[in-house]
């Protein structure tokens, strides 16, 4: 079949069919399909969809959709409408150091198209991202798909990439990448984390600022958790912070410092295909310009997401209610793990997930696997749960991404299938 293909096409069939890459899709119901698979693995925050689809269903009886929100000039780059209602979102949320205007936002058609955009823009292919590890697997896809640009990860664990001294094991990766071939051209955090759903502390971001002047790269601070941050009682969970909120004079050139945000966690509207890059620099956004017209998100979507943003009163409550259901969530999750023996990181207070620890429980017959993760995932599935193993590129072997935003009586039966197969 490759014969047929382009070399580069064919470099990313190779990608996609990486052992366990793709997670299968939940089957369990309780009362149509009780011996159906649960799954622990998509970054999907279901306690929040119901209130989604009551204000869409509302907003789309009493508000009229207009012809331009079925125009080109609608859906280039956002037109007007969304912008201006994202400005004044961010604005109360990210608390920005100077406030954050329409002009800064380029709207793209969800967010894995404006990670592409933002390699496509600041890199050569063959170049390097840069990021700390464990992090969200995909990010290799979305850079490396098309624009060719690989993800380069500097040998950390989930204790100590939030520490300020960081910088020194991404100064090794740089000069050890670089001395393979591989430019680094951009430094990628995600913020709040993914999987390990904490926060940067203020000291760390400013140090990466610093590290990224240094070396003439870019800083990409993915923000798409940005308002699913809550309290969960953990004592060293640290507050978000985002990388606009810090006064970058002295720190970084504003041309290299850009943040991303979509609404397919904090808004549970994936479906929507809305994602933004916000940017103060003139020339990545001229640069940029010239390929977003291959990821324009639809009118409709814009109108719709505009709506969402625009009701304030509406928008507060939802975030408010949000962070009140994954606090309860996350309480609900770990009370569970801890009741089967099973260790997670602490200090989190973000996102949709924990990151746990199977180390003790890997399976030495691998039952045809090439590591103990897949043999482990395997009896996992066997036992009715799924769980991606390995996806976020993990130093320590044996631990996993436990995504618990979903009905607490599927958390409860799923940690049971956990205990079944680790038993």
């Amino acid at each position: 079949m490759e014969s047929y293909l382009s070399k580069r096409s064919a470099a990313t069939i190779a990608k996609q069919q990486l052992p366990w890459r793709f997670a299968p899709t939940q089957t369990y119901d309780s009362k149509n399909n009780p011996d159906g698979l649960i799954s622990f693995s998509t970054a999907e925050n279901k306690l929040i969809t119901r209130d989604v689809e009551s204000f869409v269903n509302s907003a789309v009886r009493t508000v009229k959709f207009e012809s331009q929100e079925f125009s080109y000039g609608f859906t280039i780059a956002g037109g007007l409408r969304f912008p201006t209602a994202l400005a004044i979102h961010l604005n109360e949320y990210l608390s920005p150091h100077e406030p954050i205007t329409a002009d800064n936002i380029k709207v793209t058609g969800s967010a894995t198209p404006m990670h592409e955009i933002l390699a496509w823009g600041l890199a050569d292919p063959g170049d390097g991202i840069l990021t700390s590890r464990p992090v969200y697997g995909r990010f290799e896809l979305d850079f490396g798909n098309r624009a060719e640009v690989s993800v380069v990860y500097a040998d950390t664990h989930a204790e100590n990439c939030f520490d300020e001294d960081v910088v020194d094991k991404f100064e090794e990766a740089l000069i050890r990448s670089e001395a393979e071939g591989v430019k680094i051209k951009a430094i990628l955090i995600v913020n709040p984390h993914n999987p390990l759903g904490k926060c940067y502390p203020k000291s760390t971001l400013v140090a990466l600022m610093k590290f990224c002047q240094k070396h003439q790269v870019h800083l990409i601070s993915d923000e798409i958790y940005a308002c699913s941050t809550f309290d969960s009682g953990e004592l060293d969970a640290e507050p978000f912070t985002s990388a606009l909120a810090i006064n970058p004079e002295g720190l970084i050139d504003t041309e290299r410092l850009h943040v991303t945000y979509g609404f397919s966690k904090d808004f549970g509207s994936a479906g929507l295909r809305i994602g933004a890059i916000i940017t103060r620099s003139k020339a990545v956004e001229t640069a940029i310009t010239g390929v977003m017209r291959f990821h324009n998100p639809a009118g409709p979507s814009l109108a719709i997401g505009a709506a969402m943003l625009e009701d304030r009163k509406w928008c507060r409550e939802f975030v408010d209610s949000s962070r009140e259901k994954l606090a309860a969530a996350y309480k609900h999750a770990t009370q569970g793990l801890r009741d089967i023996g099973v260790k997670y990181l602490p200090g989190s207070n973000a996102g949709f997930f924990a990151w746990i620890d199977l180390s003790p429980f890997l399976p030495e017959d691998l039952d045809g696997e090439p590591n103990a993760e897949f043999a482990l995932a395997k009896k996992l599935r066997n036992a009715g749960v799924f769980l991606h193993p390995r996806e976020e590129h993990s130093l320590k072997p044996g631990w996993f991404r436990m995504v618990y935003t979903q009905d607490p009586e599927i958390v409860t039966e799923g940690i049971k299938r956990i205990k079944k197969a680790i038993s």
